[in-house]
């Protein structure tokens, strides 16, 4: 695809970026196919395709207006047609910059500014604690549109940490909302790892991955997290004692495997940034090893049928595809994914399903039709944001993979 730049946006490093990007695109439509909101709404405009035009029109000086902007943040960032494009355009990244470039020049109405600046600031404030107790006292009683955000009470192994100490060692992203919202995830994980002869440690000044306030357009405050964390992290690993950054959350896992990307320019940051990335790992790509330690622990297999649901984040971000499946069933598990549109987004993609709630649900209800198809007796995945957002639309139980793998040891 041929550009001519803006003068504004000539030699800067956005402007650099999406030019390269844009000049790999041919124009071939094969990401229409595979884009979610595109099989919703039928518009052009609504597909990667014509986004990148869009795109491409305001680097080029044409003025963006709300319906830009619209159809800007309509996109779930799956990275779908990432996977699909034979010609390798890193769409993700180009509708980042398109979105930082119109935030700055559409004024949003109030309410919106409102809402996003609640999201941005509040998900990762140590108010979201006490104030998700109090939703989860309150849930009975709330409406439903309420009740699918907030999840029912942990289980009482939820907080349940292993205390025996390994030579093998590894970091855990905790998260920003998941330790409130889904505390079981972070702990079964920890139990899990340490049947397998792994210890897990979490640094207390971690926090938000980044994904949040990036996704926001909060760029400087997304960059202020990453390197939060990388200095929370960084001594542990100057010093060699762990072996991994181990992710249960894909979503934050995308994004810290990204920060030598997106600190590449900062002299203070980049060699340390580039060495975390490297050193992240989702908690799936550890199940290789961890099925041959865990084997002779599980006495049977777990006979109940689970229906796997692979989050772009983990299948089309991380190009991560089958290392769930085949561990699980390695470890006797009957587990199966749906026959189609496995490879689609399931509407949750963070704060989208905040912010876009009737897309969100639609998507939502078209997985779960998928999902329960397989007549499955609980639907696993690998992040939180798909496995609250389903279960907010379903009746069978939604979990994360490793909370059936603990399960599965604690029976045995």
């Amino acid at each position: 695809m041929q550009t001519d730049l803006a003068p504004e946006f000539k030699g800067t490093p956005d402007g650099e970026t999406a030019e390269a990007i844009l000049r790999k695109c041919v124009h071939c439509g094969f990401c229409t196919a595979t884009c979610p909101t595109y099989q919703l709404l039928g518009d052009e405009l609504d597909g990667p395709r014509g986004r990148i035009y869009l795109i491409k029109q305001v680097l080029e000086g044409q003025a963006p207006t709300s319906a830009t902007q619209l159809h800007l943040d309509r996109c779930l960032t799956c990275r779908n047609c990432e996977t699909t494009c034979p010609s390798g355009v890193q769409y993700g990244a180009l509708v980042e910059i398109g979105r930082r470039i119109v935030e700055r020049k559409v004024e949003r109405p109030a309410a919106e500014r409102m809402q996003r600046w609640l999201l941005k600031e509040g998900l990762p404030s140590p108010l979201f604690a006490p104030a998700m107790a109090l939703g989860k006292l309150a849930r009975p009683f709330v409406p439903k549109a309420l009740q699918d955000k907030v999840p029912a009470a942990a289980p009482p192994r939820a907080h349940h940490w292993p205390r025996r100490t390994h030579a093998r060692k590894v970091l855990l992203l905790a998260g920003c909302v998941q330790p409130s919202m889904l505390p079981n995830i972070n702990a079964a994980t920890a139990r899990v790892l340490d049947a397998a002869g792994i210890q897990t440690r979490v640094a207390p000044d971690a926090g938000c991955c980044g994904a949040l306030r990036t996704h926001l357009n909060d760029h400087d405050g997304g960059l202020a997290d990453m390197r939060r964390n990388i200095d929370a992290w960084w001594p542990q690993v100057e010093r060699g004692e762990v072996e991994a950054i181990v992710m249960n959350a894909s979503g934050c896992g995308v994004m810290v495997k990204d920060y030598g990307h997106a600190l590449a320019r900062d002299p203070a940051y980049a060699d340390k940034a580039r060495r975390i990335a490297a050193l992240t790992r989702d908690l799936s790509e550890l199940l290789p090893e961890l099925v041959a330690a865990l084997q002779p622990k599980l006495r049977r297999a777990d006979a109940r049928k689970l229906a796997f649901h692979p989050p772009c984040t983990l299948q089309h971000g991380q190009q991560l595809r089958g290392g769930v499946e085949a561990g699980l069933r390695a470890l006797g598990f009957e587990v199966t994914l749906p026959l189609n549109e496995s490879h689609l987004c399931c509407g949750s993609a963070g704060t989208y399903s905040v912010l876009q709630p009737e897309l969100a649900k639609q998507l939502r209800d078209r997985k779960l039709g998928h999902l329960g198809a397989l007549e499955p007796a609980v639907i696993v995945s690998a992040n939180i944001g798909c496995i609250q957002h389903l279960q907010g639309g379903t009746t069978t139980r939604v979990a994360h993979w490793i909370e059936l793998v603990d399960e599965a040891l604690a029976g045995a």
